[in-house]
């Protein structure tokens, strides 16, 4: 079990780390309660949770070839569960079980912030062609000399991701993650 955890904090982490410039772990847990088991060799569904078919379909499909670098039979959702049955839990249900997938690793968008950095540049009004506008060395003469902008603002945006690993076997959340 424990081996399954840390290989799902690494596949987690590197397709977080795949999709974001920086990427944190804010929290995780892995349940107490859940029997050990591992999924090696055996099919785990690849799930993002996504209504943009296109970010859906490329996300299942990474998330799907890290599942199976680490030594799970990965497989994405999107071709196991037709798309108009995504909502419906039951066929959803028969669709896994047909399918004899073990665990199912989920992905969803829980959150999305932007953070704005402002730098100022280091302004100096004192300086001797400041004096004047118009006279000897004054700022109308100087001012043209080049025009100098230090100063930024940047605008990141940053997606807290929740991340899921299910036993479908013992029908419970077995670890859980939330990373920006």
């Amino acid at each position: 079990m424990l081996r399954s955890i840390r290989s799902v904090l690494v596949l987690t982490a590197a397709v977080a780390a795949a999709a974001c410039a920086s990427t944190s772990f804010n929290s995780t847990w892995r349940n107490p309660a859940a029997e050990p088991g591992n999924f090696q060799g055996q099919k785990v569904a690849a799930l993002v949770m996504s209504t943009d078919q296109s970010v859906r379909f490329g996300a299942e499909d990474a998330l799907a070839r890290e599942l199976t670098a680490r030594g799970a039979v990965g497989i994405p959702a999107y071709s196991l569960i037709p798309k108009e049955l995504n909502q419906d839990k039951e066929k959803a249900k028969e669709f896994l079980e047909k399918a004899n997938v073990a665990g199912v690793v989920v992905m969803r968008v829980v959150g999305k912030d932007q953070q704005i950095t402002q730098s100022s540049g280091g302004m100096y009004w004192g300086g001797p062609a400041y004096a004047t506008f118009w006279g000897t060395g004054g700022y109308y003469g100087y001012g043209w000399g080049g025009v100098y902008s230090p100063s930024y603002i940047q605008t990141d945006t940053i997606v807290s991701v929740e991340m899921l690993v299910y036993s479908l076997k013992q029908d419970k959340l077995v670890w859980a993650a939330q990373s920006q």
